[in-house]
């Protein structure tokens, strides 16, 4: 809205030409985003369902009577800010609202006295995961897709078919992997903004950028700008939400938190062109609560029995055996990302 705005506001006053500037834009964005959730979430606390604790987790009687979904203030708040400061086009339009849509399962979730089981929830995911691949594919790369992917210099057409069931793999992965992970005060949180600040730097300044993307011989993104300032404004609302979830946690994003980030992410990774890329953004977090839903799927519909000596997600493992404190975890798992990143990224984008 800002940025249609100052096309006709500048003409009375020249400074408001720098709406127009999509840097200005990504640093309004994040600092709008964290002040509003910093002082908005708070004040909500009272209107929150409180967390009844995790079966089976670790220590999960710390988080009983917290109020947890604050998902569904940070994520609404990212929403406004996106239509308020963004150039928000059809596909920008159906991934907010999708996002939101995502979120608002999770929110109903956290408020309902009885979970929906995991059954329930998968299948929801799965089909928010279709829609936004379906809404992708036709409204944004206009039905025909194609990847880039590492070590290999060219682009590679691939069918509707395989788009759409690869897309629905990673994003749904995205969302129940970024969902097991929120049991830490501050991991799953912290783990997410190392994910988008990788994405938001990636669509502006290498997919984004015209001359960067034709010598590191990759797809150019012509609105990958557009695509940063979204990723830029839920970075901060995220870290607003942190400021308040630091251990010890006064409030837990929940579900409605947890589902949203996951689907944004992967989503971003898919508009990327590069669905391997969530490699880079999400390695410990596929590592916590990837192996975990692997192992309760081969045990559950094909009764093989792996790691059955180790407790997951795995940030309960390493604090029942190996007595990890909660500050130790994050920042051990926060480390490990970073690396794990910086060192992602330089092969996807050199190696070629």
């Amino acid at each position: 809205m800002l940025y249609l705005l100052a096309s006709l506001l500048q003409r009375y006053f020249g400074p408001f030409r720098l709406l127009q500037s999509y840097t200005i834009l990504i640093i309004v964005s994040l600092y709008a985003g964290f002040f509003l959730t910093v002082f908005i979430l708070p004040a909500v606390y009272r209107f929150l369902p409180k967390d009844r604790g995790r079966e089976f987790s670790v220590n999960a009687e710390a988080a009983v009577g917290k109020p947890t979904g604050a998902g569904v203030v940070f994520v609404s708040i990212f929403v406004a800010i996106s239509f308020l400061f963004a150039p928000v086009s059809l596909p920008h339009s159906i991934v907010l609202f999708l996002t939101w849509l995502v979120m608002l399962t999770g929110y109903l979730d956290d408020r309902s006295t009885h979970s929906w089981g995991e059954y329930r929830k998968g299948a929801m995911d799965l089909a928010l995961s279709l829609a936004a691949s379906v809404s992708l594919l036709y409204c944004y790369f206009g039905g025909e897709a194609s990847y880039w992917i590492p070590f290999v210099s060219s682009v590679i057409a691939v069918h509707p078919a395989v788009f759409l069931v690869v897309s629905t793999i990673v994003i749904w992965v995205s969302i129940n992997t970024t969902n097991c992970t929120d049991g830490v005060d501050g991991l799953s949180g912290t783990l997410a903004m190392i994910a988008l600040v990788s994405l938001g730097i990636i669509f502006y300044f290498v997919l984004g950028h015209k001359n960067i993307a034709a010598y590191l011989l990759v797809p150019h993104m012509k609105d990958g700008a557009q695509w940063a300032v979204l990723v830029f404004a839920l970075t901060g609302v995220l870290m607003g939400y942190l400021w308040h979830n630091a251990f010890p946690s006064k409030v837990l994003m929940g579900d409605a938190g947890s589902r949203a980030l996951g689907f944004f992410i992967g989503v971003c990774v898919i508009l990327s062109g590069n669905p391997f890329l969530l490699l880079m953004t999400s390695t410990m977090i596929l590592i916590n609560g990837g192996t975990g839903l692997l192992k309760v799927a081969l045990l559950r519909f094909f009764k093989i029995r792996i790691l059955h000596n180790i407790r997951f997600p795995l940030h309960d493992h390493m604090r029942k055996t190996r007595a990890w404190s909660p500050t130790q975890i994050l920042l051990k798992y926060m480390i490990m990302q970073v690396l794990i990143t910086l060192a992602v990224l330089g092969m996807f984008f050199k190696i070629r």
